[in-house]
């Protein structure tokens, strides 16, 4: 510390001396002048911190007399040759975790709030000092002998919990100066793995419960002895017995045995229902009434639940309803306790989820009332909703971050009907105006305006003409209709308007699995040519730029007029959310094909264009399949190992034949979101290389019919609200066909593939504000899709000295969220 001390002392010496020798020349070490106030600046602050150091070395002085300020604790670790060295790592760590206690924060192994705590010296009851330490101080943590004694029986606990029974721990202090950590020595022994597992059963009803639910035991022979799996365990089977009608049966009246083997080191468990259960929890309960109360209020709680005005339904439901307010269809679709049947822990459940969900009702309150009928325990089951004002408007102003780096801000008015047809469908009408700037464009970049008004119906069912079957153990289905118009008027260029409409149904199979499918979806965009401004001619005209620029301007803004009549389906998958693996999988998959039921109703040729139209507008015809798959593994508590890999293809034929894919239907590669060290849509198709034209306008980059790309990223956790992340990112993307109008170059996807993605990778830092993410990257160009100096590979060319270099090579990103 003294040596540090000395350091800046001789560095703040050495730059006032040399400036007041050189007072008008530039400072040698920046090569900048530095103004007077600088200096000032720069040297309280060196004296602010040499302050610091020398009271940060003199901690020990200002701690109680015979103290030692606690450090931490370190698990020495003696274990049997049969625990594999991940198992003790693990150990290690979690052993680390539970120990108290918790040592000040440090700072490169320095307790620097301890530091801050005592850099003014005692204060008094009030006044600055006193507000510092409050603020920036913390009080510090003693070493304690019975603080470490206390650590050894729940470190042992611990360690029986995982099945190493017989381990023991000691502990000691360790002190150097002021001082101390806790060293524990723990004598690991062979973990104890499961050998069988039994239920110990008879012919009473609720035995005979437990005994069905063995069939789906987590457990198998051989897996490792944990007891956070045996409570797992004895959870599911109580949800099982539960399942089958014991209503008032709890996790807590079933027991387990446990019968080791010392020598093989095995244990035998065996499940049991205790003795002392109480006599109902043994009893199968049946549903006799289900009464619905759809219009509940406190106020008018006596009217509201008043059962002889109740109307019984087709499920015989007995529905108080005095206001209509709602068909009593929809309770149909939601209610899964039927009269009649055994009482169901999960039908139970799956109806309050699905009143939640539903999304008109603000409180949701039920109970079982038990009851005897004859020689059968039956439960009348009641139902408490109070709906949510039917109509309501609603304003947002969001941020909004694209992946062509268009960063800027949108006001929405939403109008909504939560009851629009009585069954609780959801009406939506929303309003939008935005404006988004791109980022790191230069004088090449162009402001979006952005106006739109849209409509959704939800219906919390499906549907349709034909009876559509699906597992109705989860999430109630929607059916979604939509239709918008939006327009977006590219600065002083042209403006883009857009219809579209959509049908389609949105269902769960499991926990885990999602489908999508919309049968119909159609998309109408032109450009009005009274909106064309005098840039995009002065583009067309400009003999620097290549003719595929020029032809994309052409088709987006002269043959704008596009039409996509479409089929999409959409497959969404998420690892399990309750397992404790530190692995998480995600996989989205679309599958898109267009034009097919035009090209049967249309076949005749346009005047002015080769292919066939609806209405005087070419339609597109083209077959789409890509799939995102994201794995995330987490490495510790504070770093995370995040995945993406991304394949798409479009294949258009018939009416589309020998053209690329719609222009929003295309894939593009570069940008925040995407590879990073490229600019938005600047690499590729192939080999085009569009991200060395500089005088084009950055918006206007095309894309390709096929796509690669794959990134990874080690994230690392320093702070609650600071991040930081290391990433690479590969990709290109390549047209389906060979496109004459890219000069030359080979744009399309050929076996040489490979040769042609681009890499980078670079450096990132992010701000979580709870609510969103700030995330800042730099990245650079570590291999480029085509040659540059003889080869793709541009590592050898870095030159961070260089301002033409890091102009045209460090690509600095911001953008709001991760990039996947």
């Amino acid at each position: 510390m003294t040596y540090l001390v000395n350091v800046l002392i001789d560095f703040s010496t050495r730059v006032w001396a040399r400036q007041k020798a050189y007072p008008n020349t530039d400072n040698p070490l920046l090569n900048t002048p530095i103004p007077t106030h600088s200096r000032y600046l720069a040297h309280a602050l060196c004296i602010l911190l040499i302050a610091f150091l020398l009271n940060g070395c003199n901690i020990g002085k200002h701690l109680p007399a015979n103290e030692r300020l606690y450090m931490g604790s370190d698990i020495i670790m003696k274990a049997d040759s049969t625990v594999p060295q991940d198992e003790q790592t693990a150990l290690t760590e979690n052993l680390e975790e539970l120990s108290r206690p918790r040592p000040n924060k440090q700072l490169f192994g320095f307790p620097y709030k301890v530091g801050l705590y005592y850099l003014f010296g005692e204060p008094k009851r009030n006044g600055f000092r006193a507000w510092f330490r409050r603020k920036f101080g913390e009080e510090p943590i003693l070493a304690s002998a019975k603080a470490i004694s206390s650590n050894i029986p729940i470190f042992e606990a611990s360690l029986q919990n995982e099945g190493y029974f017989g381990s023991t721990v000691t502990g000691s202090l360790k002190e150097s100066g002021y001082k101390a950590r806790g060293v524990f020595d723990v004598n690991l022994k062979q973990r104890f793995h499961l050998d069988s597992i039994g239920f110990v059963v008879d012919s009473t009803p609720v035995r005979k419960a437990l005994l069905l639910s063995a069939k789906r035991t987590v457990f198998k022979k051989g897996d490792p002895y944990r007891f956070d799996n045996i409570k797992i365990e004895r959870e599911r089977i109580s949800q099982a017995i539960k399942q089958r009608g014991f209503y008032y049966f709890l996790t807590d009246y079933l027991g387990v045995l446990a019968d080791n083997d010392s020598v093989a080191h095995k244990t035998d468990l065996y499940f049991y229902i205790k003795p002392d259960m109480p006599e109902a929890a043994g009893v199968p309960y049946s549903i006799r009434n289900v009464f619905i109360y759809p219009n509940y209020n406190i106020s008018t709680a006596q009217q509201d639940t008043n059962q002889s005005t109740a109307v019984q339904t087709e499920e015989q439901f007995l529905v108080v309803d005095s206001t209509h307010l709602f068909n009593p269809k929809l309770f149909r679709d939601i209610v899964t306790v039927k009269p009649g049947r055994r009482y169901n822990s999960r039908m139970q459940d799956l109806t309050l989820s699905r009143f939640i969900n539903v999304g008109a009702f603000k409180f949701v309150r039920n109970r079982f009332e038990p009851s005897q009928q004859g020689d059968s325990a039956v439960l009348d089951a009641h139902y408490y909703l109070t709906p949510y004002p039917k109509k309501s408007v609603r304003v947002e102003v969001d941020g909004t971050s694209r992946s062509n780096n268009f960063n800027g801000s949108q006001l929405i008015l939403s109008w909504r009907n939560r009851n629009a047809l009585r069954r609780a469908e959801l009406l939506t009408i929303n309003g939008n105006a935005g404006i988004e700037f791109q980022v790191g464009a230069g004088d090449q970049g162009v402001t979006n305006y952005r106006l739109g008004l849209d409509a959704t119906l939800s219906f919390p069912r499906l549907v349709s003409p034909v009876r559509l079957n699906y597992d109705q153990r989860q999430a109630l289905p929607k059916t979604n209709i939509t239709a918008g118009y939006q327009t977006i008027i590219r600065g002083d260029l042209y403006r883009i308007n857009s219809f579209q409409t959509t049908f389609g149904y949105a269902w769960r199979q499991s926990q885990q699995l999602e489908h999508v499918f919309q049968p119909f979806s159609a998309n109408y965009v032109y450009v009005p040519l009274n909106s064309v401004g005098d840039r995009v001619y002065d583009i067309l005209l400009d003999p620097d730029i290549p003719e595929i620029i020029k032809q994309q301007y052409q088709t987006t803004v002269f043959k704008s007029d596009q039409l996509i009549l479409s089929s999409l389906y959409t497959l969404n998958f998420n690892s399990s959310p309750r397992s404790s693996s530190p692995n998480t999988f995600r996989l989205t998959a679309n599958v898109e094909v267009a034009g097919n039921l035009a090209s049967l109703l249309f076949r005749k040729q346009l005047e002015t264009d080769p292919r066939n139209g609806v209405f005087g507008v070419p339609y597109a015809q083209y077959f789409r399949i890509d799939a995102d798959a994201r794995f995330y593994r987490k490495l510790s508590k504070n770093i995370t190992w995040a995945n993406r890999f991304f394949a798409g293809l479009g294949a258009p034929y018939g009416n589309y034949k020998g053209y690329q894919l719609p222009f929003t239907k295309q894939y593009f590669v570069g940008g925040s979101n995407s590879i990073r060290a490229f600019r938005p849509r600047a690499i590729g198709p192939g080999l085009f290389t569009r991200d060395t034209i500089r005088n084009l306008p950055l918006f206007q980059d095309g894309g390709g019919d096929i796509k690669l790309e794959a990134n990874t990223e080690l994230r690392v956790k320093f702070t609650k609200y600071l991040e930081g992340a290391v990433f690479v990112d590969a990709g290109n993307v390549w047209t389906y066909y060979n496109i004459e109008s890219f000069e030359g170059n080979q744009e399309n996807f050929t076996p040489q593939f490979y040769k042609q993605i681009a890499v980078g990778s670079g450096l990132g830092l992010r701000i979580d504000l709870s609510y969103f993410l700030v995330r800042f990257d730099l990245a650079t160009p570590l291999r480029k899709p085509y040659q540059t100096n003889g080869s793709e590979w541009v590592i050898k060319d870095f030159a961070f000295g260089s301002s033409d270099w890091r102009k045209q090579n460090l690509i600095f990103n911001i953008a709001i969220g991760y990039p996947f």
